[in-house]
Formats: C-alpha cells, structure tokens, sequence
C-alpha cells in the first residue's frame, strides 16, 4: 500500500470505512484514551475540527488501550465519554493497536512514513499524523503538541 487511502478501518459501530472516503481531505490521525494525562486535547482537537472542517479537513481519533491500560472501555463507553465530556463531532474508530504483532495496518503504513526521531513505535497516547490532500503523510506530532500548535502549523497550509 503506498497511500494512507488504500487503507480501512472499523469505525466505533464496527463499520468499514474505507480511507479513500476522506480523499481530497487534509486528514490528522490520532491515537486517543479516555484515561490519559493528555485526554483533555479531545477539547482542542474538536476546536480544530470546527474552526477547519469547511476547509477539507477532519479529524479521525483511534482509541488505544496499549499504554498503561488507558482506554479500556467499550466502543459504547468511549462514544459515549468523548461525546458527554468533549462534545466530539469528528470520526471516532473502534479500538486498535498502534504497536507490536498486532498493529493496525494504517498504524504500520504511518509509522514507516513518518518514524519519530528515536524510530517509528509510537510513544504514547495523542500522536498526531498529517496526511496531505493527496494521501501523503506530511507531519508526525507528538503526544505533548497540543491541538493549538497544530492549527498555528495549519493555518500556515489551509
């Protein structure tokens, strides 16, 4: 696979949903948890999709229950929390491995195409990947850059 839309993923009612649905589309990827230090980003990611959803841009969130057990809910539990406690809009995915034998296959590709600086495992919860309008990976954020640094960073490319 050599584009982030050759993909697909589950989303959190256990649907297939093909990557290529969000072509033309500035897409972040990010890996989420209900019960993490940085959970409280959800409230900047939604900012962020508001403020540039009429902009061909989205936001798809990835639950991850790999880093210290912090999203061990159900598909229902994390919908629910994400849209009571952060008025989520953007797609939500069912819950997926970002490492290891059982990583997702959109996890592997972003990995190989973006590796962090001390290789391309994923660190922890809320790593952010861009992907350009043309299926390209193009920025890897890291757990600490918060939503707001992301918008300083597209509102430069938007």
């Amino acid at each position: 696979m050599n584009n982030f839309y050759d993909f697909e993923a589950e989303d959190i009612n256990s649907k297939p949903v093909k990557m290529s649905k969000y072509q033309g589309k500035l897409v972040l990827v990010v890996n989420t948890a209900s019960h993490c230090g940085f959970t409280p980003q959800y409230e900047g990611l939604e900012k962020l999709y508001k403020d540039y959803k009429d902009k061909n841009f989205i936001i798809l969130a990835f639950p991850c229950n790999q880093f210290a057990g912090q999203e061990p809910g159900s598909a229902e539990e994390i919908l629910s929390f994400c849209k009571i406690n952060y008025g989520v809009t953007f797609p939500i995915f069912n819950k997926i491995n970002v490492n290891g034998k059982e990583t997702h296959p959109i996890y592997n590709y972003l990995k190989t195409e973006l590796p962090d600086k001390l290789g391309p495992r994923i660190k922890w919860n809320f790593t952010k990947f861009l992907i350009d309008q043309s299926g390209k990976p193009v920025k890897r954020f890291s757990p600490s850059d918060t939503p707001e640094k992301i918008e300083t960073y597209l509102s430069k490319i938007i």
